[in-house]
């Protein structure tokens, strides 16, 4: 189970924490790309607002001069002037050959476009410098951008292995849920242009309360991270135009690629060790099962009872190995099981056939026999003999439903005292002169007087009164059955003891045996099956105990009588 779990949830919490953290990382490159930017269109606007400003007199706002040079806003008297921005945004840009960078006058008209002005600066430089290699090696310097070479350098700039080319395809698939919302253009937009127009900048540049403009973020058709800022040109605390900036973030998402081409290897690393694992785990437990799903077919195809479980299952020391155990345990029971009922059967047949053989011989000697006192006794042997096959067909049959009804029968906690006296009240009122006496023993202390063990009560009883009627075939004239109990840990030892010639050594475990019998001189032949002690042990082990049966010795060693003992599972 801890195999299962780790491998299904470290992918899990591994694929969590990495979008987690692409989004945070994504969120903070973005907000340091925009704060930068922000900075940076600031100072534009500081420099144009000091520097590219001219003051124009009411009255002179229509000399042809000022119509040509500077735009005309009849209600302002300072204005951004044309040809002072142009100079003064194109040096401002130079340094940064990857911005481009716009100035609007308040109404929304395109004053100063930088990749124009640059374009027509390099024009000129071209006419003035007829020596191609210096116009190679000033195109190479960088130092002025014109848009075919921009667009040169975007291409060089771009990713070129495959892998690069697969992930920029990648990156309109990328979720992103951080503060600066991506937006990803499609066919036929324009990246250049603002969503609604730089007229809504303007009435939220004049209006006083307004917050700073947001930055237009935007992914294009071509997978460029384009990202625009607009800031107000402001001159003594009037706004003059507007400066627009728009930069190619490159840095952002070259340091998300090598953050995701690294989780992709160590992702890879992480599908490699999966499989290994997945393999590993399909030889641990997949591949045993099906070698114990094959083991089991066998098992019931065949006959034999050799190799049921492969050896090196059965040495395993997990779950899989505590299965084959079981599973070979059971099969063992199975087949143990199958052989006592092998060997009852046989012994079921033996002793039926004793009788039967008896019954037969008398009926084929009685039309032979003359003599009346002959045929009387040869019918009292056939009247004992169906009597003794009256009892073994009961004893059998009762052996045969123990097992079912232990197996359905549930164990409860049963008061031992309580037995004993019943037991012992029940011998006395039949007791006959001469027969023994049963003593209950407490003489062990009050604790062992509240004894209780877990059994079935009747089956218990059964065997109690099993072994009382075996001690009293056994016991002497006037002789004393002895009933006592011990209480240990977890368990309760009951104890049936006699004052009897005691068990021959030698069959203390075989008068367990079905059909064994061990009877007193004197005693009628076929009065018992030999089933009683081996019921009772059935009984015992049904109820998860144990009996054994042993002689007890004076100090000299004589026998002074036989004792069986009972374990029970106690119940506290």
């Amino acid at each position: 189970m801890r195999r299962i779990l780790l491998v299904n949830a470290l992918p899990l919490v591994v694929l969590v924490a990495t979008l987690l953290y692409l989004n945070q990382f994504q969120n903070s490159l973005l907000e340091t790309e925009v704060t930068a930017l922000r900075e940076q269109a600031k100072i534009y606007a500081g420099a144009l607002g000091q520097s590219a400003i001219q003051t124009v007199k009411q009255s002179d706002a229509s000399g042809a001069d000022l119509q040509i040079n500077t735009v005309k806003r009849p209600t302002h008297q300072h204005y951004l002037s044309i040809e002072l921005a142009r100079p003064l945004l194109l040096s401002l840009t130079e340094p940064s050959p990857n911005i481009h960078a716009r100035v609007y006058a308040p109404d929304g008209q395109l004053i100063v476009d930088s990749r124009i002005e640059a374009k027509e600066v390099y024009q000129k430089k071209v006419k003035n410098h007829k020596n191609k290699t210096q116009v190679k090696d000033h195109k190479k310097s960088g130092r002025v951008m014109i848009p075919e070479a921009n667009k040169e350098n975007a291409v060089n700039t771009r990713y070129d292995t495959v892998l690069e080319q697969v992930y920029t395809h990648l990156l309109d698939w990328m979720p992103y849920t951080g503060e600066r919302k991506i937006t990803n253009l499609t066919v036929n937009v324009d990246p250049e242009v603002i969503p609604n127009g730089i007229k809504q900048h303007t009435l939220m540049f004049n209006d006083p309360s307004a917050q700073e403009m947001p930055p237009y973020i935007r992914r294009t058709i071509d997978h460029r991270l384009l990202i625009t800022i607009s800031e107000p040109i402001i001159h003594q605390e009037q706004t003059v135009g507007i400066i627009q900036i728009t930069r190619e973030a490159l840095n952002i998402d070259r340091s998300l690629f090598a953050v995701r081409s690294s989780i992709l290897i160590l992702f890879l690393l992480a599908l490699v060790i999966t499989v290994l694992l997945s393999w590993y785990l399909s030889l641990t437990i997949a591949r045993p099962l099906l070698s114990l799903a094959i083991a089991t077919h066998k098992m019931q195809d065949t006959t034999g009872r050799t190799g049921m479980v492969p050896e090196n299952l059965l040495a395993r020391h997990d779950e899989i190995g505590d299965l084959a155990r079981a599973l070979q345990d059971s099969a063992k029971a199975l087949w143990a099981r199958m052989d006592g009922v092998e060997r009852f059967a046989a012994d079921v047949s033996h002793e039926l056939k004793n009788p039967l053989s008896s019954i037969r011989s008398a009926i084929e000697l009685l039309p032979r026999v003359k003599d009346t006192e002959h045929q009387k006794r040869l019918y009292y042997i056939v009247k004992d003999d169906v009597h003794r096959l009256d009892r073994l067909i009961t004893d059998i049959a009762s052996s045969s439903r123990i097992e079912a009804e232990m197996s359905r029968a549930t164990p409860e906690p049963v008061a031992v005292l309580p037995i004993f006296n019943l037991l012992a009240e029940m011998h006395a009122a039949t007791y006959k002169p001469g027969d023994p006496r049963i003593v209950v023993n407490t003489d062990d202390g009050d604790a062992n007087n509240d004894l209780k063990v877990l059994a079935v009560e009747d089956r218990l009883v059964q065997v109690l009164r099993n072994l009382i009627g075996n001690a009293c075939s056994f016991s002497p004239c006037d002789g004393e059955i002895t009933l006592s109990m011990v209480g240990k840990k977890d368990k309760v030892e009951l104890m049936v003891s006699d004052q009897g010639p005691g068990i021959p050594e030698s069959k203390l475990d075989g008068i367990f045996e079905r059909f064994y019998t061990e009877r007193p001189e004197g005693e009628n032949f076929g009065q018992h099956s030999g089933l009683g002690l081996s019921i009772c042990r059935q009984i015992i082990v049904a109820l998860k105990g144990s009996i054994t049966a042993h002689n007890l010795h004076d100090a000299k060693g004589k026998v002074l009588g036989a004792r069986f003992v009972i374990t029970l599972p106690r119940v506290m």
